[in-house]
């Protein structure tokens, strides 16, 4: 008897295994508190920077510390520290991130990796083209930042999630959190790549030494932290010190860390692999102080009132981030998707609709964290163009927060109905038949 033919494409946004499928569960519960603790740092610095007490923000915003001891210009204000060092822990988690799923995720399958990818890689390069459109006529180096709203926000887009959906299936959350994955391994591609102006080649090489030796000590399964911080350190001030944004040292460590458990271990070693390990001790540390730290630093801009906001919406750049946040990574998510379908002639899973994916790709266009980063390296912090960046970015991401709200709330709405259907249906079948009968006013013999 010929063996049934294994299908040749696998249904879109289909549910993962049950082992990642727990894990994506776990990590956006945690993104959810970071997402909420980020909007908070981000609404005090707004208030903060437009209130009587404006100063005091930029003051403290610009108040340096640190030295440039041992040749090493670590003499920084807080905004900058905040910047380079603290999102250096995010993106070291995005790292491990990254490695886990296509090392052990369900992302190692080339064919549950096609999508994300390709739809990161639209909703990248739709919002670039929008915000280019923009601004190229501007001149005067406007289109220097086409890079911002190719960005998405995991930890606040899955704080919003969170408020507005109960009952959204798993697919769409894993889903999410796979494209913003994604989304963040292209965007430090760019940063490294676009945003290097100058490369201290000789501080780069040395850069090579503790990170070598850190991934030593791991591969070998040292999780001693006296010794495993100060060659973190050593790595990230001399990636800042050749001109490469220090993050970048972030991810470079987190892709040191093994995912997979040393085969015929016993004692620790027979647990999860060390990049589980770290990632369960730090995206703590990350969703809940680094990022709402940056957030709070960042994300103050004194608007000077309506007529200061209308100016700065008035800016190509800040036009250019709203459209491409709200209108690119829709048209770049939902179009490669549906494109991706028809080239591949798979079915969406049968448990979601398009509209679904439509909402999901409204909410990817809230950018904020990477998003104001590529920002203050584009133009500068303290720019006029820096500032209208950031309103831009505000403005973009709300604007897609709402839109997404009113859709997936729907969406919700929807599946809690089908989902109250299905337990009274199950609650029927478990009632014996003579009550049926008589709930259909027949009575029983």
């Amino acid at each position: 008897m010929p063996k049934p033919r294994r299908p040749l494409t696998a249904a879109l946004l289909s549910r993962g295994s049950w082992a990642e499928t727990s894990r994506v569960s776990d990590v956006l519960r945690k993104e959810t508190v970071g997402g909420t603790l980020l909007v908070i740092g981000a609404v005090i610095a707004m208030v903060w920077a437009n209130s009587p007490l404006s100063e005091s923000y930029h003051a403290l915003r610009e108040l340096h510390v640190g030295t440039d001891a041992l040749g090493l210009h670590l003499d920084l204000d807080l905004g900058t520290w905040a910047a380079d060092g603290l999102l250096a822990i995010f993106f070291f988690v995005v790292g491990l991130e990254l490695k886990r799923e296509f090392v052990a995720g369900d992302l190692r399958d080339p064919r549950r990796a096609a999508l994300p990818v390709a739809a990161a890689v639209g909703g990248m390069v739709a919002p670039a083209l929008i915000f280019v459109a923009f601004t190229a006529p501007a001149g005067d180096g406007a289109v220097r930042g086409w890079a911002i709203p190719t960005a998405t926000d995991i930890a606040f887009a899955v704080a919003v999630l969170a408020v507005i959906s109960t009952h959204l299936p798993s697919a769409l959350r894993t889903f999410l959190l796979t494209l913003a994955v994604v989304d963040d391994l292209l965007a430090i591609t760019v940063i490294a790549v676009f945003y290097t102006d100058d490369i201290d080649v000789r501080a780069l090489g040395l850069a090579l030494v503790p990170l070598a030796l850190f991934t030593l000590c791991v591969q070998r399964r040292i999780r001693s932290w006296w010794l495993l911080v100060p060659l973190a350190l050593a790595t990230w001030a001399l990636v800042h010190e050749s001109g490469i944004h220090a993050t970048v040292a972030g991810v470079l460590l987190g892709f040191a860390v093994p995912v997979l458990r040393s085969e015929g271990a016993g004692g620790p070693d027979a647990g999860p692999g060390l990049a589980e390990h770290f990632e369960h001790r730090i995206r703590p540390l990350s969703a809940g102080v680094a990022v709402p730290i940056f957030a709070f630093f960042a994300a103050g801009v004194t608007i000077g009132g309506l007529s200061g906001l209308t100016a700065a919406l008035a800016d190509p750049v800040a036009l250019g981030i709203v459209f491409g946040l709200v209108v690119g990574k829709v048209v770049g998510i939902f179009g490669t998707t549906r494109i991706l379908s028809a080239v591949t002639r798979a079915s969406l899973d049968a448990s979601l609709k398009w509209i679904d994916v439509f909402g999901m790709a409204m909410l990817a266009g809230i950018g904020f964290t990477v998003s104001l980063l590529i920002g203050e390296l584009a133009y500068g912090p303290e720019s006029a163009r820096g500032e209208h960046v950031k309103i831009g970015v505000l403005a973009g991401s709300l604007t897609a927060a709402l839109l997404a709200a009113v859709v997936l709330r729907l969406r919700n709405r929807h599946y809690r109905a089908v989902h109250e259907e299905e337990t009274r249906d199950a609650d029927l079948d478990g009632i014996p038949d003579v009550y049926q009968r008589r709930d259909d006013g027949i009575t029983p013999d």
